[in-house]
This record gives C-alpha cells, sequence and structure tokens, in this order.
C-alpha cells in the first residue's frame, strides 16, 4: 500500500479543496437525477464489508453525480451553447444522461476502444458521438477543439470541483449511513470520485480510513502520490486493463491536491483479481459489476493482510463505481478462477 507524498506538484497551492459544504449543496442538486443507492452486505467479517453498489444508478455508474452538479450550476446562456466533454463510457454517459435531463445538447468524444453498451446508452439519451483513438490526450484535444470551434462548454471528467463535489454525495451517504465506519476502498481514475469520497469521510468520521484502489497495469496515482507530482502514463500501459473505467492517463491536478492531503494510501490489484471481483460480486452479492467497479472487491477479497483488515473493528464499504460491462464480456467475467 503506498501512502500518499508531500504535494510538490502545485496544484493544492492552486485553490482551496472542495468542503462538506460543497458536497452537500450538491446532494441538494441532486435530488431526483440520481438515488442513494444500496449499501449490499458482501462479506459477514469480521469485518463486515458493505458494497456501495452505484452499479444500481439510472445510468449504471456513479457518474451521473458529478456530471448533473456541473450541468446543473450553468447559466442560461452556457446552457444554450451545450456541453461537450471526454469519456470512455460512464462519465460520457453522465453527462449525455444530465444533458438530457437539463434539456441542452451534448457532444460526447470516446475512445474507438470504448465499450459497446456504453456508447449505444450514449446515442440512446440523444448525445453527439465524435469518436477518436484510444489515447486520453487524443479526446482531451478534440474536447478543446470543439469548445473553440463550436462554442460548446466544457464538462471535464474528473479535473473540477464541481465534478468532485457530485461524486463526493457518495462519501456523504456513507458516512451518514455507517457509524461505525472504519474504511472506505475507493476505485480510483481520473481521482475525482475518491477526491470527493475522502472530503465527505474525513470530515464525518476523521478516524477512518480511505484507501484508493488502481489495476496494477494503470497504477499512475500510486506512482503520482509516490512521487509527489502527477507522474503521466502512456496510453500502451493502462489500456491494458480490463478495467476501461481507470484508463485515464494521469490524475487531474484538482484530485491531486486533494489525494496528496486526504487520501491514506492506495492498493493496487492484478488483473485476474479485478476478473475474479466480477465473478465475485455476482455470487456474494447479487451485483452486476464491470472490472473497474470490481476493483474495490479485488482489494477487500485479496489483499487483507496489507488493508489490515484483521485490526479492524468496525465496518468496511467498498465503493462499487458501476456495472456497465459488455454480455459477452460479463460472461467470460462470470467463468474467471477465483486466485488463491
Amino acid at each position: 500500500m503506498r501512502p500518499g507524498g508531500a504535494v510538490r506538484d502545485g496544484a493544492a497551492e492552486a485553490g482551496g479543496l472542495v468542503t462538506l459544504e460543497d458536497i452537500r449543496a450538491a446532494a441538494e442538486r441532486l435530488r431526483g437525477a440520481s438515488i442513494r443507492t444500496p449499501l449490499v452486505p458482501f462479506a459477514a467479517g469480521p469485518p463486515p464489508v458493505l458494497l456501495k453498489a452505484e452499479s444500481l444508478q439510472s445510468i449504471g455508474a456513479f457518474k451521473i453525480r458529478g456530471a448533473w452538479n456541473a450541468i446543473a450550476q450553468l447559466t442560461q446562456a452556457e446552457r444554450g451553447r451545450g456541453v461537450v466533454t471526454h469519456s470512455s463510457g460512464n462519465h460520457a454517459q453522465g453527462v449525455a444522461r444530465a444533458a438530457r435531463l437539463a434539456g441542452i445538447h451534448a457532444v460526447i468524444v470516446m475512445p474507438s476502444d470504448a465499450p459497446a453498451v456504453k456508447r449505444a446508452r450514449v446515442q440512446a439519451d440523444g448525445a453527439e458521438i465524435v469518436t477518436v483513438g484510444v489515447e486520453s490526450g487524443a479526446r482531451e484535444a478534440m474536447a478543446d477543439r470543439l469548445v473553440t470551434d463550436r462554442g460548446l462548454v466544457l464538462v471535464p471528467p474528473y479535473d473540477d470541483d464541481r465534478i468532485i463535489a457530485g461524486q463526493g454525495t457518495v462519501g456523504l451517504e456513507i458516512a451518514e449511513d455507517i457509524a461505525d465506519l472504519d474504511l472506505v476502498l475507493v476505485p480510483i481514475g481520473g481521482g475525482g470520485l475518491a477526491s470527493g469520497v475522502a472530503v465527505a469521510v474525513k470530515a464525518l468520521h476523521p478516524g477512518a480510513r480511505v484507501i484508493g484502489v488502481e489495476p496494477e497495469l494503470a497504477a499512475d496515482a500510486a506512482e503520482s502520490l509516490r512521487e509527489g507530482r502527477i507522474v503521466r502514463w502512456d496510453a500502451a500501459r493502462t489500456s491494458r486493463t480490463i478495467a476501461d473505467g481507470t484508463r485515464s492517463q494521469a490524475i487531474g491536478r484538482r484530485p491531486f491536491a486533494h489525494l496528496s492531503r486526504l487520501l491514506d494510501g492506495i492498493v493496487t490489484v492484478s488483473e485476474p483479481e479485478i476478473a475474479a471481483g466480477v465473478r465475485l460480486a455476482a455470487e456474494a452479492s447479487r451485483l452486476v459489476v464491470e472490472p473497474s467497479g470490481a476493483l474495490t472487491i479485488a482489494a477487500a477479497r485479496f489483499h487483507g493482510a496489507e488493508l489490515g483488515l484483521d485490526g479492524i473493528g468496525g465496518t468496511v464499504v467498498a465503493v462499487v463505481s458501476g456495472g456497465n460491462v459488455d454480455p459477452a464480456r460479463y460472461l467470460e467475467l462470470l467463468a474467471s478462477p477465483v486466485p488463491g
């Protein structure tokens, strides 16, 4: 487990962190746009492990929270211009759905290897899709170009305080629902979810730990916190993981500022462990989970010693970020062997 390092990037000095009040304001905006997801038993313990089932959101992932919180704060003039974002899938769905609910046009820049189920759902919400290569840099460049050429308003996938506050409502719900909260496991892609969850949990349960989970094959956040600066991995490295929602090549500057201060560490999990996590979620909790959503399950199941679970007296919550997976691929994952 890699602890957060000292901030040498300068991002933290760029502005204060998102606050609990920001997250509570986001929760008010989200009424009617997202649901308060349940905590589903995974392991009886000790310690008991509960899954925060964001896979049960209307779009099958937590991303509706941040997307709606950002879009709900646009001015009328900005809404008239329409919005654009870049995403491999779940944030794309979040922005597409939020834009449809708000009655505005959305353009989504997606990589050519985005799961078909995610592309189909973006189209079903009426968004326009622009396809580029697999590098996240190519998606960002195209989104910036569309902002310039068409006057669209950018809704970033993670490097934005409105997004962080919206995703932080996941942590707010956990902190309010669990009195003896001891540990929260949260996936890390671009870092927005982990940042928001850490803000809420640390504010309401100062003694609880928040641990991020990344694939070994896309562990840029772990390296960044270890080095004390944002480290960028190339697309050839991050594209190796089956957890497509965590293939961002670097965490954002705002997430880096938050995670450097608030995160208690990062655990990395292997590809066989991630695949087994998908299977275990179905068998133990009757949840359909995508590989990115299974990261925390893999950590809880296979990295208990590293996490110090034997010495925990309270409750462990693992955030399941999403459940959008192609059916054929899901069947393959259900047949995955369980390591050890």
